[in-house]
């Protein structure tokens, strides 16, 4: 098994290696265009070969051999894999919604069981769970329905913490639909404390964000079912 990396005379110096990486700058959301990037337009967007090494540099790390048939093409794999799970980084959600005008609509507009997985930005673990998107509409604007999941996917595809997940999606439906007020629910299971530190296996975290004109009567209906 090969030794990690050390520094020797054969080796290029450090400011060649520099010019030789490029460098994934993370852009704020308000900074991209509303211009919707397809999913493979997001992923060559991502430093792939970069990832590679890393895993390769992991794996030496932690006593393993990546040369061994069983990992020669797992950095390759994990760059595949973070390339999809973190296109979000990439994608303005603005870009991919669609509003439409309905006069006679102006109670809750309510989505359920929006099944999302996100990634911990403190381990690097998923976080797996559900959401509930509701809003208020005002002057007739409406989202397609679709398109509150995807604003989700979208703001799920990057390092998060639930907390700002929660508060994100709120605020970009705030932003596009303009309604009168909006309600976000989110539970979810962490990896990073089932299978380590507590340790506890079917804890869940739940997280709510509201904006606007939204009662307690509303929440409890949007968390009761009973939208009559």
């Amino acid at each position: 098994m090969r030794e990690p990396n050390t520094a020797s005379k054969s080796q290029p110096c450090i400011y060649c290696l520099l010019n030789q990486i490029s460098v994934v700058k993370r852009v704020p959301v308000k900074a991209f265009n509303a211009d919707r990037k397809t999913d493979r337009q997001c992923e060559r967007m991502i430093d792939k070969k970069r990832i590679e090494n890393a895993v390769k540099e992991i794996l030496f790390a932690i006593g393993e051999d990546p040369t061994r048939e069983g990992l020669v093409e797992t950095p390759a794999r994990v760059a595949d894999m973070y390339a999809e799970i973190f296109a979000g980084l990439h994608t303005n959600p603005k870009g991919c919604t669609k509003i439409f005008h309905e006069s006679e609509n102006s109670g809750l507009v309510v989505v359920k069981d929006i099944a999302f997985q996100s990634v911990c930005e403190h381990h690097l673990i998923p976080f797996i769970g559900k959401a509930c998107i509701a809003y208020k509409p005002k002057d007739g604007r409406i989202l397609g329905l679709s398109k509150a999941a995807r604003i989700l996917d979208i703001l799920s595809a990057r390092p998060q913490v639930q907390e700002r997940l929660t508060a994100q999606v709120a605020q970009t439906i705030m932003e596009i639909v303009e309604p009168k007020g909006v309600y976000v629910y989110i539970e979810a299971e962490h990896l990073c404390m089932t299978m380590r530190g507590v340790k506890k296996p079917g804890a869940k975290t739940a997280t709510t964000c509201i904006k606007g004109e939204i009662s307690e009567s509303d929440i409890a209906t949007v968390r009761g079912g009973n939208y009559s």
